[in-house]
């Protein structure tokens, strides 16, 4: 009869029910998993962070270790020379040093540029002393030192405050080191000795006047 409404479908309505139970139940799982998901991901950040965070930690430690290390264990074949037999003059005359390079001594009042300073060009010895005075390390070869030796050497001067590089064409030795009353040969670049060298010199306990200036000085070649 028109105008009377149907009668609803037991079936279909049971069918519609169980469909938006199944609708919310998915939207349940799916925000579960989401927020599973999302706890996994943050977790892991944080682990990971962690985790990079010990292992710097980790690499500290060694690092502050192995300088220890450096700096209180003797370099292997180094020559020493007593500081206080050493002068320390400022003279403006040159001066004959009894070894070569020489590591301290009387010197000109002006020292050299040692801020990782690479000279391609001899450098007065004298000002060279001073810069030892300041705590600086010179690196020195002469043409028995072969080429990437010497390029390798130079990017570790360059990178190294209070240090410089120069050749001194009449040492004894293909590569040598020196800071205020000590000195080494090297074999090479890569020799052990000249990180040592570098960690337990640069600005270290044999240095006259500690912490004086680097800059500001001689610039050489």
């Amino acid at each position: 009869m028109a105008g009377t409404n149907p009668t609803p479908n037991p079936s279909r309505q049971a069918r519609i029910a169980e469909m938006r139970r199944a609708e919310r139940a998915r939207e349940r799982r799916n925000k579960i998993l989401a927020i599973s998901v999302s706890t996994a991901l943050v977790a892991g950040l944080v682990g990971f962070g962690a985790w990079v965070l010990l292992q710097q930690k980790a690499e500290e430690k060694a690092e502050a270790r192995a300088a220890e290390t450096a700096r209180t264990t003797p370099v292997a074949a180094e020559q020493s020379w007593d500081a206080k037999s050493l002068g320390r003059n400022h003279v403006e005359t040159p001066v004959s040093y009894p070894m070569n390079p020489p590591v301290g001594g009387d010197h000109h009042p002006r020292w050299m540029n040692c801020d990782g300073n690479v000279y391609k060009e001899p450098v007065p010895r004298e000002n060279a002393v001073h810069s030892l005075e300041h705590g600086a390390v010179w690196v020195t070869y002469n043409d028995k030192a072969p080429a990437a030796d010497v390029a390798e050497l130079a990017r570790t001067v360059e990178k190294t405050p209070y240090s410089l590089m120069s050749p001194v064409a009449d040492q004894p030795g293909a590569i040598m080191l020196s800071a205020w009353g000590r000195q080494v040969t090297v074999d090479s670049a890569s020799d052990p000795r000249v990180k040592q060298f570098f960690t337990k010199y640069v600005q270290g306990p044999q240095t006259p006047e500690p912490g004086a200036a680097c800059t500001m000085g001689v610039a050489g070649k």
